[in-house]
């Protein structure tokens, strides 16, 4: 076999790693490419995400409803999933013999709900096409190509690895950052996205497990509230609701030492609509205990809890029902304010806010604006996104983009793929 005369090394075994070198080494055979990764195995995050299921993707294929998942890079990331969307990642798949399934709320996994399937995928996918994997290499030091017609030096502790182009892929890792911010780019400092609220109040003890699916979650004096689903723990609160808030909130949270208040509506509805509703409800069910019956769709333990933090009596009926308890009633479920007393990392998926500055990247090829030969894919920018499959799409999306760059062939369509 001869020796391939262009060199492409990817620093990181991740799935923006692995999708971009299979990408870059179907297109260009003549293409010598070399992954390097510095632990012991490589797709660790694709292996454990998804509770060992693997959230691929999510089934929204409008890229322009997609951005709207990504507190950062919302704007940066249209034109790319234009280009390489949802659709494109479930074809990509199904066409190396991983099909993948919709659940009810979006997220996508193989039809296996194993994340084997797409670690195997991947892996087989890779050496079919001769790209060399290469484990416990830790780049220790980059150095940039000197003129035009030299290459860059990646150094390990017992190798020197040379380049023409250089593709990193190594998510959050500060090792990495420093090393790229010594090139000459500005990295936003990383702060925890994703994460769940500790809290400590009597209202929520004993309800662990209890979910109020039409929540709507606010942090006073501030633009930041979301809608859905909210889960009570024994630690305080999680759920879609407030992983969304969390996303969207990072830096202000982070800001503040996650010491916060925070304002839940139980049932997501204005407090003039229910206090009519309760009315209205009262004039029907006036015999009857509040305690036994209620209009509205809550879980029974919660709802006495409710009663219970308010001190309604046991016997109280509908129709003894006063203005002033109502209006407590209508206060409680629609504006019940908490005091945030630190975070809790969201089960494995560990994500974070910060990185390579957006303005510094070319995204039409994910190619650095301030280094030549130099680009970047997944969370290693400044790119995070909600709960639900879309870290991975942003993943496979620049991935996907920088290796068709990088092999300087035509982009080809995804139906020709």
């Amino acid at each position: 076999m001869h020796e391939k005369t262009k060199k492409l090394v990817i620093i990181g075994g991740g799935a923006a790693g692995f999708f971009a070198a299979i990408r870059a080494a179907e297109l260009d055979p003549e293409l010598d490419v070399t992954l390097l990764e510095r632990g012991a195995e490589v797709l660790n995050k694709v292996r454990i995400s998804g509770g060992g299921r693997c959230n691929v993707t999510h089934a929204c294929f409008d890229p322009a409803e997609l951005v709207h998942y990504y507190p950062r890079g919302q704007k940066e990331l249209l034109g790319p999933f234009y280009r390489f969307s949802p659709s494109d990642t479930v074809q990509w798949f199904e066409n190396r013999g991983v099909r993948l399934k919709t659940e009810s709320d979006g997220r996508m996994f193989p039809v296996s709900n194993n994340s084997a399937s797409i670690v195997g995928c991947l892996l087989s996918e890779a050496a079919r096409l001769h790209v060399k994997v290469i484990k416990q290499q830790k780049v220790v030091k980059l150095i940039p190509p000197a003129h035009a017609h030299s290459l860059w030096q990646i150094l390990t502790p017992d190798h020197t690895w040379q380049a023409h182009d250089l593709l990193v892929t190594t998510g959050s890792n500060p090792t990495v950052w420093q090393m790229i911010k010594n090139l000459g780019h500005e990295i936003v400092p990383p702060v925890p996205s994703l994460f769940t609220f500790n809290i400590r109040d009597n209202r929520l003890t004993d309800l662990e497990g209890i979910a109020l699916p039409k929540a709507r979650v606010i942090i006073p004096h501030t633009s930041f509230e979301t809608d859905g689903p909210v889960l009570i723990t024994h630690w305080g609160l999680s759920g879609p609701a407030i992983l969304k808030l969390s996303a969207w909130a990072a830096t202000a949270l982070h800001a503040c030492g996650y010491q916060f208040p925070v304002v839940i509506n139980w049932v997501g509805r204005d407090p003039e609509d229910l206090t009519q509703d309760i009315l209205a409800f009262k004039a029907e069910n006036g015999k009857k205990l509040l305690r036994n019956v209620h209009p509205f769709e809550l879980p029974a333990r919660f709802w006495k809890k409710v009663l219970g933090y308010l001190r309604f009596k046991d016997d109280l009926q509908w129709a003894n029902l006063n203005k002033s308890q109502l209006q407590d009633l209508v206060a409680q479920l629609c504006a019940a304010t908490f005091q945030v007393n630190g975070k809790s990392t969201f089960k494995e998926e560990f994500v974070t806010a910060g990185g390579v500055h957006l303005q510094e990247i070319n995204f039409k090829t994910f190619a650095s604006r301030k280094v030549p030969h130099l680009y970047f894919a997944g969370e290693v920018l400044n790119i995070d996104a909600v709960t639900g499959g879309f870290n991975f799409q942003a993943a496979w999306t620049g991935a996907w983009i920088a290796a068709t760059a990088i092999s300087s062939q035509p982009d080809a369509s995804p139906a020709n793929r």
